[in-house]
């Protein structure tokens, strides 16, 4: 079947790799200032409504199920935890947490002596935040009492909470530490025709009342009404060059046909991995070793958040299955302390389990492996558990990366070779986290009875950064090399900090399509 076009024979002003978190911000954005805008994605155009279903196996297909080839120490595990597939990429999936990074993630290097300082501070962002969480109506508490920005949120609370989350902040009042009803990008009331959340609690299989932010239903929608064209189903192969060094556009292939787009500027949004494998793919013989890697750090300092789980069993029902996954969070243990033997800092979430994941999760315990009738009697007692997960800073190390293997996927592309291992720094931050997360069980009730060693949101692989020799785009995400290609997803993060970064990632977007906006004819882009 050939592909119907809008701009098949058409130079667009841009077109963006990838339909997630970042590639939704600038297709609206871009679009609804009159530029002409082609945004391909690999993963289907789903309808909440009709593709949706609150059935976790099925809904895996909501991740990048592909295969990718992982080693180090401490292999990642690829798939749904961390990567989308499909029009809202990984925002159709995910736990819809909305925090803003502090200041001092901005720092590190400066403040910590650990990794290296952003080219950008809060500052910078600030006004990116405000306009996003106002766009999507984040609710939050009343006050927030970590970082620079302490509230009001553009929409109240959520309320009631589940279970979990009150048991939760029931262990951190009696230890003193403080705890709030998390920020989140699900709606408390109606927002531009969408409905309130009712607490179904498949947050991570796909919204199906549409309660839940996504770019899926919100600014790819928005997009496609100021005029941008959207392409499911497209794997995007290369980024085209010529001989003056600048990017003339993407080949990509729907239905095994291969196509080419033409375009102005390229934005590659396409996520920690896909990205550095798209430009590492892009090799030419100006550019032999990748497109934007003079510096060599294409594909290099990827990180993960540690996100270990912990696991204890109370005497009453605590149904984990009930509302929203995360309703309550601490980040009193987010910045440096210089009484511990580590650097930086964790998030807590009250964190929720539907039935197949509290399964698969345990059997993996730190304990050893869980089968058998010691895996019946705990699913039969599911009930009566509780958990607390955690977002731990992992610190930048170029060793942890993104390569190209010498195994192709059905494309005929190299597929995606991810090597990771955590450093001292990490490991003994994760043991203070479960430390902390097992005393608030505890104070609350519950008998710790399983830790599982977990990792979430994948961060770098493309660093940003004020020197073209140490890091591949500059702070908008227009790459050193060449100045009509950009980078814009998490890929460009510095640093991992210790909060979901889902916000971070729209923030930054929205600040380059400005810049793009701004600048286009000034930057002969």
């Amino acid at each position: 079947m050939t592909l119907q076009r809008k701009y098949a024979h058409d130079e667009v002003d841009a077109v963006i790799v990838g339909a997630g978190a970042a590639g939704g911000v600038l297709a609206k954005d871009l679009s609804e200032a009159g530029m002409r805008v082609v945004v391909l994605e690999a993963g289907p155009f789903r309808d909440p409504q009709h593709d949706f279903a609150s059935d976790e196996l099925a809904m895996k297909s909501l991740g990048w199920e592909d295969t990718r080839l992982v080693d180090g120490a401490d292999p990642l595990k690829m798939g749904h935890n961390n990567s989308g597939r499909g029009v809202g990429g990984g925002t159709t999936h995910f736990t819809g947490v909305f925090v803003r990074f502090h200041d001092s993630d901005f720092r590190s290097r400066t403040l910590d002596g650990v990794g290296e300082d952003w080219p950008i501070g809060y500052a910078d962002l600030e006004p990116y935040y405000a306009k996003i969480e106002k766009e999507i109506a984040v609710s939050g508490p009343k006050h927030f009492p970590w970082g620079n920005y302490n509230g009001p949120y553009p929409y109240p609370e959520r309320e009631p909470l589940s279970p979990n989350a009150y048991m939760f902040m029931n262990g951190c009042d009696k230890l003193g530490i403080r705890s709030v009803v998390a920020p989140l990008a699900i709606l408390s009331a109606p927002f531009e025709g969408r409905p309130p959340c009712i607490n179904r609690g498949f947050c991570n299989q796909g919204c199906m009342p549409n309660a839940k932010f996504s770019t899926l239903i919100v600014h790819i929608p928005k997009a496609i009404a100021a005029g941008a064209e959207v392409l499911a189903d497209c794997m995007v192969t290369r980024v085209q060059m010529n001989d003056a060094g600048r990017a003339t556009g993407v080949e990509f292939i729907h239905n095994g046909q291969t196509y080419v787009q033409k375009a102005r500027i390229v934005i590659v949004s396409a996520y920690a991995v896909e990205t550095p494998r798209l430009l590492l793919n892009s090799a030419t013989s100006q550019f032999p070793d990748g497109l934007a890697n003079r510096s060599g750090w294409v594909g290099k300092a990827i990180m993960t958040h540690s996100s270990q789980d912990v696991y204890a069993k109370f005497e009453q029902e605590i149904r984990l299955y009930k509302g929203t996954p995360v309703l309550a969070t601490t980040q009193d243990f987010y910045e440096t302390d210089k009484n511990n033997d580590f650097v930086r800092g964790y998030s807590l979430h009250a964190h929720g389990a539907r039935p197949v994941g509290f399964a698969n999760g345990i059997s993996q315990s730190e304990q050893g492996p869980v089968w058998g009738q010691r895996l019946r009697g705990t699913i039969l007692d599911y009930n009566l558990y509780g958990r607390v997960t955690m977002v731990g800073e992992v610190l930048p190390s170029e060793s942890n990366r993104v390569t190209l293997a010498a195994e192709k996927d059905q494309y005929g592309l190299p597929r995606a070779h991810v090597s990771f291992s955590y450093g001292d720094n990490d490991r003994k931050l994760i043991d203070h986290a479960v430390g902390t997360m097992s005393s608030i069980l505890r104070a609350a009730g519950g008998t710790v009875e399983y830790v599982v060693p977990d990792t979430a949101h994948l961060m770098g692989g493309c660093r940003m950064g004020s020197d073209p020799e140490a890091s591949v785009a500059n702070s908008y995400g227009q790459t050193h090399d060449i100045p009509n290609l950009f980078v814009c997803d998490a890929s460009l993060f510095v640093t991992s900090g210790a909060g979901n970064p889902t916000n971070t990632v729209m923030a930054l977007a929205t600040r380059t399509a400005e810049f793009i906006r701004q600048g286009a004819k000034r930057l002969e882009l």
